[in-house]
């Protein structure tokens, strides 16, 4: 019985090897942050290394992202990331969510919640371990970046207006 699940488990391991899984490689930049935001080298290396996999067009997939089923795993976790903030499309938001995904950059980073330590874990990504200084580049960049929108933009036009409640 042991012998004949776990063949029955190595053919659907097999199997499932042919079922792809969408890839985030479009590198699609047209409304890029990079397009109205300042970027200095500094943070830009910063961004590379421990947000772009999974908050722009472009992730550089390591080799085990071929094999399933972390390859929907991985999928699934750049989607959600890119849900949340999507650096490659981030100047098509209106400027007030552009404002709010920047105090959104500074909340994560100072709490240590981004990046995950799921990105991390066994040695995965070290560039992406950030140190105290980049934590603080990440938060002066993204704090210079809403006092540039608080000087161009009418104070009303920063502020994320609230929604209704559902009508019931």
């Amino acid at each position: 019985m042991l012998k004949k699940i776990s063949i029955g488990l190595v053919v659907l391991l097999v199997l499932i090897q042919f079922i792809p899984a969408e890839k985030n490689e479009s590198n699609d930049t047209e409304f890029d942050v990079t397009k109205s935001y300042n970027v200095p080298d500094n943070v830009s290396m910063i961004l590379k290394g421990a947000c772009n996999d999974c908050h722009t067009n472009l992730t550089r997939y390591p080799w085990y992202s071929n094999v399933q089923p972390v390859k929907y795993i991985l999928a699934d976790h750049v989607n959600e990331g890119k849900e949340h903030l999507n650096f490659s499309s981030f100047t098509k938001l209106p400027i007030a969510v552009q404002n709010h995904k920047f105090e959104e950059v500074i909340e994560m980073v100072e709490e240590k919640e981004m990046p995950l330590e799921s990105y991390t874990y066994f040695g995965l990504h070290p560039e992406a371990n950030l140190s105290d200084s980049d934590r603080q580049v990440l938060v002066d960049w993204a704090k210079a970046q809403m006092a540039m929108l608080a000087a161009t933009y009418p104070a009303d036009s920063l502020v994320m207006k609230r929604r209704a409640p559902p009508a019931e």
